[in-house]
């Protein structure tokens, strides 16, 4: 996909078809905390592969992507069987790093289930150590770091933990 119709291209599509399994719920009767990472996980494939990060730019490349840090926030509980549609947004980048944000939302009802903050870096697998994206990778998250900067900035980014004293 040319660079120039990547911001197109990631703005235009809502990364659905995920459902809350049986398997994810826990004795509280909601989804486990652990498969919120999962399916965020999940779900960054198509961001990933459309900006041309995902697993076929491993054979291609030699380069791959791993998380340095990650902070999901947890806003409505989640339930079996309920639809999910995520959302990405690139808030920065440089050669090596990659900033985004995504959100969980209830597909049919819209309401947000849970947001993601994350910071992944490039990996040259054959040393696993930190390298540069390829140029034209580079070029891609140009052109959508363009596009997502003109969105407001979402009031979870940045967020500390801990607990707030009077």
């Amino acid at each position: 996909m040319p660079p120039s119709d990547i911001a197109q291209a990631v703005d235009g599509i809502r990364y659905s078809g995920f459902v809350v399994l049986p398997a994810y719920i826990d004795p509280n009767g909601h989804m486990n905390i652990g498969y919120y990472a999962v399916l965020f996980d999940k779900a960054l494939d198509l961001p990933w592969d459309m900006l041309g990060l995902g697993s076929a730019s491993i054979e291609a490349t030699g380069r791959s992507s791993f998380a340095l840090e990650s902070h999901v926030t947890y806003q409505h509980e989640l339930r079996e069987g309920d639809p999910l549609a995520f959302t990405f947004q690139l808030i920065d980048f440089d050669a090596k790093r990659i900033h985004y944000f995504m959100t969980m939302l209830h597909a049919r009802e819209r309401w947000l289930a849970a947001t993601s903050e994350s910071i992944s870096i490039c990996i040259d697998m054959t040393t696993r150590r930190s390298a540069t994206w390829p140029d034209d990778r580079l070029a891609r998250l140009r052109v959508l770091h363009e596009a997502h900067s003109r969105r407001p900035r979402p009031a979870e980014i940045g967020r500390v933990i801990g607990i707030r004293r009077q």
